[in-house]
């Protein structure tokens, strides 16, 4: 009992840490949302073009699933 307590408040505390982002619903806001992403991507590529690429940050931050390192 004291086990699925425990469990029951961590799944609800994690739950607790995402942010919720409502699907836009006009053309501008979508517009607006793929900006942000581009920007976010551009930057974090500029970060990854610095970063030491034997380091455990690169790896972790700048590693993408499916591309080749």
């Amino acid at each position: 009992m004291r086990r699925a307590l425990t469990l029951m408040l961590v799944a609800a505390a994690l739950s607790a840490c995402s942010t919720y982002e409502p699907e836009p619903v006009s053309p501008y806001q979508w517009q607006q949302r793929q900006e942000r992403i581009q920007r976010q991507e551009a930057e974090r590529l500029r970060r990854c073009e610095t970063m030491d690429k034997q380091s455990e940050r690169y790896t972790r931050e700048c590693a993408r699933a499916g591309a080749s390192q």
